[in-house]
């Protein structure tokens, strides 16, 4: 009996044990035995979120500012320190669907935002960024209504105003053109943004702009007349502030009537060696000013340049960079904050309203770069030129 006792009291403790074991296997499924409370994981990631036309006709965009920031996620996350968790949402390059893509992130628990990559959903997303206190620093959507009268909205791209002036100065700077034409699009606040600048710019400076014609969404396969007025009005140089698309075709049907100008471009015009069934030899000698250049021979940009190709077989762009450059430079605003991933999506915005201002970045799109409490970066454009399908320096 004794004996049958034994084995009756054993057997109760190893059922016991294996009940104990159980109850260990989450952290959300019962009392903590020392505290007597629930407790929630404790977060080891930031959660990082962003929209951008990952399909469609601006797909090169969105994928690149995603692929860019996703290879700076897996070296930040290996180092140890500061981790973070990538998440975009496709929006198209529509304002309506960044809205909803950005509610998707809001459900999946953002934390942070690499805002929009281009500027017309940007605008819209933007406002949500600022109502909701989640802090953005979007890579390439450039428009200054994206971070006009938001504390917490932040560019680590030029603003078009900037873009447009700049472009001005470089072609008085290095005697380029004497007679501009002017192609924009007008229902786009990118393209409208840069023009307005490069305008007042070129008076300022006495630059002469002999044509200036738009086209919108739905005219821009078309451009025969805006080149016929070019050409009529002997524009030796055709300043295009827009993105690759309807680039390529007015290289496309210029080369058509036998009309050879100089063509000056922004930084949508980068990607444009890589779009699909474009002919690069009419790009040959088109100028463009871009913070990146995938040709430089420094030791960061020919390690990520590399990485790229290697993942995405291609060479990377100007937004892919600027993707990259976001995340490193969360990095360092949320170390020097002392933020951690366990704070919520309000209490890292307002840290990082008061980090951004006062920290000096070194990017592969810039050194010493810097930000204003506006959101507006500062670093210095690159003049690049295309020869044999590939970006040169101009400086």
């Amino acid at each position: 009996m004794k004996k049958i006792f034994c084995v009756f009291i054993s057997f109760v403790l190893i059922i016991g044990l294996l009940s104990g074991c159980g109850g260990s296997d989450s952290a959300s499924s019962g009392d903590d035995n020392s505290t007597g409370k629930n407790e929630e994981p404790v977060a080891v990631a930031f959660k990082l979120g962003g929209t951008g036309p990952l399909t469609g006709g601006a797909a090169i965009y969105g994928n690149a500012a995603k692929n860019g920031a996703q290879i700076a996620v897996e070296e930040i996350n290996a180092q140890g320190g500061i981790k973070f968790e990538l998440k975009y949402e496709d929006d198209e390059h529509d304002a309506e669907k960044a809205v909803n893509a950005y509610n998707k992130l809001k459900d999946w628990g953002i934390q942070i935002s690499l805002g929009s990559v281009t500027s017309t959903p940007g605008v819209a997303t933007s406002a949500e960024t600022f109502s909701d206190r989640i802090f953005a620093l979007t890579p390439s959507a450039s428009a200054t209504a994206v971070i006009e009268g938001k504390d917490n909205v932040y560019q680590m791209c030029f603003a078009d105003p900037n873009q447009g002036s700049a472009s001005a100065q470089y072609i008085v700077d290095k005697k380029l053109g004497t007679k501009i034409a002017v192609i924009y699009k007008n229902d786009d606040v990118y393209s409208k943004g840069i023009y307005n600048t490069f305008a007042s710019k070129a008076k300022e400076l006495n630059l002469e702009i002999v044509s200036t014609t738009t086209f919108t969404e739905d005219s821009q396969t078309d451009f025969s007349v805006q080149l016929a007025d070019a050409k009529k009005n002997g524009a030796d140089l055709i300043f295009l502030p827009m993105y690759y698309t309807p680039a390529s075709l007015i290289l496309q049907q210029a080369k058509s009537i036998g009309y050879d100008p100089k063509y000056f471009g922004v930084d949508g015009m980068d990607g444009i060696l890589t779009l699909e069934n474009f002919d690069t030899s009419l790009a040959e000698g088109v100028m463009l000013l871009t913070p990146f250049n995938a040709d430089s021979t420094d030791e960061r940009t020919v390690s990520f340049v590399k990485k790229y190709k290697e993942l995405f077989n291609e060479t990377p762009n100007q937004f892919a960079a600027d993707g990259y450059d976001c995340v490193y430079a969360y990095k360092e605003a949320l170390e020097t904050a002392g933020c951690t991933p366990d704070m919520s999506a309000a209490d890292i915005c307002e840290k990082m309203v008061e980090a951004f201002p006062n920290i000096t970045f070194d990017g592969l799109t810039g050194e010493g770069v810097t930000w204003a409490d506006t959101g507006e970066v500062s670093k210095s454009p690159k003049g690049m030129v295309i020869e044999n399908g590939a970006y040169v320096g101009m400086d």
